[in-house]
Formats: C-alpha cells, sequence, structure tokens
C-alpha cells in the first residue's frame, strides 16, 4: 500500500504511531505488517490499553500461569506480561529506530503505574526500573506532566532515558515539559554524557479539551464555539515547540548532538459523532510530529482521510478562538486543571481495574 493516506502522512513529516499494542498483534504478525505496508513507525500503550489487551482471549494464560506459581503480587505479574510485549515490540521496530534520522521513529511506550503520579521519588523509581527491565534503546518510559512528575522527567533525561511525556492538556504545562527535558539534557552534558541516544515526545491529548469545553460552552449558551478549542489548543503548543527548539539555548545543545523534544498528538479519536471521526488527525498534520491513533482511527483516516499542511495554518485564529472562550465565560485553565486531575484518575482506575483482573486470573490459572 505503497500510495496509502498514512504514506502520505509521513512525507508531510508527520510519523503515525498506533495507540494500542497486545501480544496477539505482535505474534500474530499484524504489528510488523503495519510497520510494513501502513507507515507506521511507533507504539504507544497506556494501562487502559493493557488492560483490554490482556482481559480479552488468552494470550498471556501461559506465562501468567507459569509467573503466578512464583509471584502473587498483581503489579509484579502485570509489568512481567507487559514488559514481554513492549520489548518484542521494540525488537521488531529496531531498524526503523536505527535508520530514520534523529531518532523520532521505531519507539514503544511503556507508561509508570498512575498512581504514583503525585510522587517524584517513586516516579524516578520505578521508570528507572522499568528502563533496565526492557533494556531495549528505543523505548519510551512514560511519565505523566503532573507538576510532581516535572522533576522526575528531568532526572529520568539527565541519566539518560528516553520519555514520552504523557497527559498534556495545557499550554503553560507544556512549555514547563519543555524546560525539564532541556533541563535534563543540560544535566546529562555537564555529567558528559551523550544525548544523541536520548530522545523525547510531548503528549498533547487533543479530543479530550473539546469533550469538557464543549460541555461548558452548552452551559453557558455558545454552541457556536465547540469543537475548535483542542485544534487551536495544539496548534499553539507547535508554534511554541518551533519558538523553544529554535535559539541560542536549543542551538547549543543541538550542536552536541541533541535531539528536540516532539509534539505528539494523543486521544485523536473523536469523541462526538457528529464530528468528522478523522478531524484531530487532518487538522493536526505538519512536519516533526507525531500522531498516534488508536485503530479505528486509523481504518477511518486509510479510507478518506485528506492529507494537507494544516498545523502551521492558523496560528492566529486560534489566538482569537482563545479570546471568544475566555469572553464567553469558560476558563480555559480549569479546562485544563480538570482534565488532567480526571486523566489520571482514569489511567488509575484502569491500572487497579487492571490488577484486579490479573489477581482473579492468575489465582484461577493456577488453581486448574
Amino acid at each position: 500500500m505503497a500510495d496509502s493516506r498514512l504514506h502520505e502522512l509521513a512525507a508531510q513529516g508527520q510519523s503515525p504511531w498506533i495507540d494500542f499494542l497486545s501480544r496477539e498483534l505482535i505474534t500474530s504478525g499484524d504489528l510488523k505488517r503495519r510497520f510494513e505496508d501502513d507507515a507506521i513507525t511507533g507504539v504507544t500503550s497506556n494501562p487502559t490499553i493493557f488492560q483490554k489487551a490482556i482481559s480479552s482471549g488468552n494470550a498471556y494464560d501461559e506465562q501468567l500461569r507459569s509467573l503466578a506459581r512464583e509471584e502473587d503480587d498483581p503489579r509484579e505479574l502485570f509489568f512481567a506480561l507487559a514488559v514481554q510485549d513492549v520489548r518484542d515490540a521494540c525488537d521488531l521496530l529496531r531498524d526503523v529506530w536505527e535508520t530514520r534520522a534523529r531518532g523520532r521513529d521505531g519507539n514503544v511506550s511503556l507508561e509508570v503505574d498512575p498512581g504514583l503520579a503525585h510522587s517524584t521519588q517513586a516516579t524516578i523509581e520505578q521508570a528507572q526500573r522499568l528502563s533496565d527491565l526492557v533494556d531495549r534503546p528505543n523505548l519510551y518510559v512514560k511519565i505523566p506532566a503532573t507538576k510532581e512528575g516535572l522533576p522526575a522527567i528531568e532526572e529520568m533525561v539527565a541519566r539518560g532515558v528516553s520519555i514520552n511525556v504523557t497527559l498534556i492538556f495545557s499550554l503553560d504545562r507544556y512549555v514547563e515539559v519543555t524546560q525539564a527535558y532541556l533541563r535534563g539534557i543540560e544535566r546529562l552534558l555537564e555529567a558528559g554524557g551523550d544525548p544523541a541516544g536520548v530522545t523525547s515526545v510531548a503528549s498533547f491529548f487533543v479530543s479530550r479539551v473539546d469533550t469538557e469545553a464543549d460541555r461548558r460552552l452548552d452551559e453557558v449558551g455558545h454552541p457556536e464555539l465547540k469543537g475548535k478549542l483542542a485544534i487551536a489548543n495544539a496548534k499553539l503548543a507547535y508554534r511554541r515547540y518551533r519558538e523553544i527548539f529554535a535559539g541560542d539555548r536549543w542551538e547549543a545543545l543541538a550542536a552536541r548532538g541533541a535531539n528536540p523534544q516532539y509534539c505528539l498528538w494523543a486521544s485523536t479519536s473523536t469523541k462526538n459523532p457528529e464530528y468528522r471521526d478523522v478531524l484531530y488527525v487532518e487538522e493536526l498534520i505538519g512536519p516533526d510530529t507525531v500522531d498516534t491513533m488508536p485503530d479505528e482511527t486509523i481504518e477511518a483516516f486509510q479510507d478518506h482521510g485528506r492529507v494537507a499542511p494544516t498545523l502551521e495554518r492558523g496560528w492566529d485564529q486560534a489566538e482569537e478562538l482563545f479570546r471568544e472562550i475566555e469572553a464567553a465565560g469558560v476558563d480555559y485553565d480549569d479546562v485544563t486543571d480538570t482534565l488532567e486531575r480526571e486523566g489520571v484518575q482514569k489511567f488509575a482506575d484502569s491500572f487497579d481495574e487492571l490488577l484486579e483482573g490479573i489477581r482473579k486470573t492468575s489465582r484461577d490459572l493456577v488453581a486448574a
């Protein structure tokens, strides 16, 4: 499928990734096929994704039965299962990672326990452990962009670990994330390390911004502004990316081998059925970015997506929309604060559900 829409997307300088991972996807050869045929060049995962993968079918039963004879902590059992999947996916993508310029492609993400989102030291310790367990250069350890997550991001980058910063909603927090990354690179260099092997993505959650803002816009009687804030938010984040990864400070780091921290668009499936199902892909196409999509969004985009360089258009209109949203009585900062708080809680709830499922399944397997 050399002329697919995802190939056209990649030709615009954007890397299409898949937002799911399962053992069946790997063992069936489907993941390899997607790399070869669909222009997919990376994988993201999160607790909700793993919860769905492990709870459906029996692909994990054999390993889980063996592990459960020696270990009864469901958290340890989960990470053993996940680490194998992530290692195998990293190995499948190793050639992509080694051959693509500046390390933007070929990565696979594994997230720290979301219950640690407000504990800096515990996040650092688990991030290091996951990095050591997977032991692949194209691993991204995912750390949420909470206030407590920021120093953990800096510390791990300073240690030479590549990080996918997840659950970013606000422009101010995005700037803080970039500064944590830059400080980490500077510390790595000061310690005599080589930044060339360290990469990072800043994952902006897109569609959820409209879900929350639209609800509030209905409440204040301004439905004409619905379905616009998420795109404007991401476009202004990209403008900040262009500003931050330029100038003297950045050029000095780049001269010593540092890689920029790329913007990644996550939560790209359309939640409102009244909106075009590929809205959050079509409107954010631009160079030096990543778009991670669930399977249904990939299929929809391959079928009827429109490819055009949209990300660098409409920055002034995006600024104006922010003013209109404020004038309408919707507090942007409260929207993004709410989304971060709820996002962390949703991932934590999914992780708890995952652990409970593993606890029950492992007991049943050992007893059988």
